[in-house]
């Protein structure tokens, strides 16, 4: 609750969404990332505990907003959308994270993949299923999408295929897949997760113990722009990597 009550003051009842980052730019106004979707399922569960529906109002709203100003006709998403505080319209649309503003990010599609299906499965609300299905139908008909679906660091890369795989992206994906087949019976999305996690549990991605910085998975990246976090391990690999073995095989 304390944490739930704490992400609710970067939420602005008049915009409808819960900021992400500061202006640390100065042409940002209100920002939101795509990666915010995963802090949703905390507002929903905190309704849950409470009884106050504050909680996932914010949720609802942020998620609303989200589908109706970070996506892109094919399915893929922007990674930040800057609200005008006067308007409540986007004023900027950014992937800073990836290779282009225009460029579908990696990761930024299996936050969306994995917000969304969990926003489905907390609410039972129609439109959220769509959008999940939606992305998903995006990741895995990819022309760029590699056979053993870990992906590079941005589909749009100009570099594909001598350039880095993300990991991370991969292993979120997986997870999400993996829920969303229970979901809706489509068995292509359990395959599709897992190929991801046989292939991460190979050696070419999976440490040895004691290498890796004692990480499980291997060739990550932050962000590729920014030369930061460039084919490393990343707590994001690790964690939905053993929450997908979980759900696998619990």
């Amino acid at each position: 609750m304390d944490a739930a009550n704490s992400l609710l003051k970067r939420y602005n009842p008049k915009l409808g969404v819960i900021r992400s980052w500061d202006n640390w730019e100065p042409d940002w106004q209100y920002v939101v990332i795509i990666d915010n979707l995963m802090n949703l399922e905390l507002l929903v569960e905190a309704t849950n505990l409470s009884g106050d529906s504050t909680f996932v109002k914010a949720a609802i709203s942020h998620a609303d907003k989200t589908i109706e100003n970070h996506f892109r006709d094919d399915g893929s998403s922007y990674h930040v959308v800057s609200y005008d505080t006067l308007t409540g319209k986007p004023h900027l649309k950014e992937t800073r994270q990836g290779f282009s503003d225009e460029s579908a990010w990696a990761r930024g599609q299996a936050w969306g993949l994995y917000g969304f299906t969990t926003m489905y499965n907390l609410t039972g609300k129609q439109r959220y299923l769509d959008k999940a299905n939606e992305i998903a139908k995006f990741i895995l008909n990819n022309t760029n999408l590699p056979k053993d679906l870990i992906p590079y660091w941005d589909y749009n890369s100009d570099k594909i295929p001598n350039t880095l795989r993300d990991a991370s992206a991969a292993a979120i994906t997986a997870s999400a897949l993996i829920t969303l087949s229970d979901l809706t019976g489509n068995n292509i999305y359990l395959e599709a997760a897992k190929t991801i996690i046989q292939t991460l549990s190979k050696p070419n991605y999976k440490a040895k113990l004691g290498e890796n910085g004692n990480f499980i998975i291997k060739h990550c990246v932050g962000s590729y722009p920014a030369n930061s976090e460039v084919d490393v391990p990343l707590s994001y690999a690790d964690y939905y990597y053993i929450e997908a073995l979980m759900k696998l095989y619990h």
